[in-house]
């Protein structure tokens, strides 16, 4: 069984594509995004008359009608969520900081649903599994989106059996500067294990899916911040900012293979004992989707890795 793992895709479209593509491209049999799935912001493209208006990237632009498509496509690539609307709307929102949060999420749980979409007409005659476990920076209301959807498997909080092989799942993150959705004390992130660590029946054959990497590990080491969450000594000062409760289970337990996000920077494969644990990193921004291919076997379990980027 191929297994192909990428993760923090923040709303780029393309990586999207290249994550549902990877199947038959890698002749994957499961595909799993690890977290943090969602967009960070959207794009607002005012309508000026015959053209529209825009900033993308700290750059304002003036495109036509015939340019709009175009343009919001380029957004979409970006990891943003293109918005059309009037200077009188801009200006409402301004005024109104909870209108801009409920229209985020309402743009950011179309898109997912328009992803969810994607994924059952690329995969609608494939027996490839596709598993989503949203990550911090997602919110809660893409959950159900997922849930429903009839070609792609919600993973947060539980077991599922893969091939013979035991994942559990959690998106979950110890705290971050950012105050994110989907994060928590380490002790509650322990207390949100539990339940799932007792349902595995054979730890030699399990995976854990934790979007926080082991704390202490070459996969969790990010440039450290000062007081205005500004990189220190031009982002060459690092920092371990995984999590201690994740370590403490790959520890206590042992499993197979854990699989991680969440530290862009982090990307590289260490044994934590006989777990084997891998970040693929992330390079969204440039459209670029970083993975990992697992080759599992019935009788040896993890028979070949590799990180992959394309």
């Amino acid at each position: 069984m191929r297994v192909f793992y990428a993760t923090d895709l923040h709303g780029s479209e393309v990586c999207w594509r290249k994550f549902l593509n990877a199947a038959k491209f890698y002749d994957a049999d499961v595909l799993i995004c690890g977290g943090d799935m969602t967009g960070k912001a959207m794009i607002p493209i005012v309508e000026d008359g015959d053209s529209y208006q825009l900033t993308l990237s700290g750059i304002s632009q003036r495109v036509g009608r015939d340019e709009v498509a175009e343009v919001e496509s380029q957004v979409q690539r970006k990891g943003y969520y293109p918005v059309r609307m009037t200077s009188a709307q801009v200006a409402e929102l301004e005024k109104d900081p909870q209108k801009v949060q409920t229209l985020f999420t309402e743009q950011m749980c179309k898109t997912v649903e328009r992803w969810m979409r994607m994924a059952e007409d690329k995969l609608k005659d494939s027996k490839v599994r596709v598993f989503v476990a949203p990550g911090n920076d997602d919110e809660m209301e893409i959950d159900e989106v997922i849930a429903n959807a009839p070609r792609v498997e919600l993973a947060e909080g539980r077991m599922i059996d893969i091939g013979g092989y035991e994942m559990i799942s959690s998106g979950w993150a110890n705290p971050t500067p950012w105050h994110t959705y989907r994060e928590a004390p380490e002790e509650e992130l322990t207390t949100r294990m539990e339940p799932m660590l007792r349902d595995i029946k054979e730890m030699s054959r399990a995976i854990f899916n934790f979007h926080p990497p082991p704390y202490g590990t070459s996969l969790d080491e990010a440039p450290a911040l000062d007081e205005n969450l500004k990189p220190l000594h031009g982002g060459r000062a690092l920092r371990h900012v995984g999590s201690k409760a994740v370590r403490e289970a790959i520890d206590k337990y042992q499993p197979m293979l854990s699989l991680h996000g969440h530290i862009h920077e982090g990307k590289g494969i260490t044994r934590l004992g006989k777990t084997l644990s891998i970040n693929p990193g992330s390079a969204y921004e440039e459209g670029m989707l970083l993975a990992s291919i697992i080759e599992l076997d019935q009788k040896k379990g993890i028979k070949n890795y590799q990180l992959v980027n394309g």
